[in-house]
């Protein structure tokens, strides 16, 4: 599995320092539907002190989960972009951004395409964060390559669900690296 990250990562043209420069604000944006990602959010803006912002759908999908599972799939097939409640007016104020998201269907939720889609991230620090049932990070990363092509796209966490009881120290030693 770690071949396959490092090939994914090279593929997007990443390197990874031990530790990056930061500078400017930072963004914590997030898309959730179980929790999970919402969760590691709001950890990670506890440590960093960013601005958070939950990705929200217009027409957000059902609350039963076998109905959310049918429209996502929907969606995924149509290479749809669903409209966004979510607004981000001063996006130019942020130099990092630390994107969260679950990965369905091993590629990036389709809201969390819109959003990307929907600034530019040229010269910004994308920094993801995942959230998965054992499906590892797929192919989440080389999804926001491909969608930010002008962006530094930085190593990803990766947690299996909620992350259990090690989740803000995994997350703090995460951070760390990105410093």
């Amino acid at each position: 599995m770690i071949n396959i990250l490092a090939g994914v990562l090279l593929l997007c043209g990443i390197t990874v320092p031990v530790h990056a420069q930061q500078s400017g604000k930072t963004l914590v944006v997030y898309f959730s539907e179980s929790g999970n990602t919402r969760n590691m959010a709001n950890i990670i803006r506890e440590l960093t002190g960013g601005d958070l912002v939950e990705i929200e759908m217009q027409t957000p999908y059902s609350d039963n989960y076998s109905t959310l599972l049918d429209e996502a799939e929907r969606d995924l097939l149509a290479n749809a972009r669903p409209p966004l409640r979510t607004r981000i007016g001063n996006m130019d104020e942020y130099d990092t951004v630390l994107l969260g998201y679950p990965n369905w269907y091993a590629i990036l939720p389709m809201p969390v395409f819109t959003f990307l889609e929907s600034y530019d991230f040229s010269g910004k620090r994308i920094i993801p964060f995942c959230s998965h049932g054992n499906g590892m990070l797929g192919e989440t990363v080389a999804n926001i390559c491909k969608a930010c092509p002008e962006a530094d796209v930085r190593e990803a966490l990766s947690v299996t669900y909620g992350g259990g009881s090690t989740l803000r120290s995994e997350i703090s030693a995460w951070l760390n690296k990105h410093e």
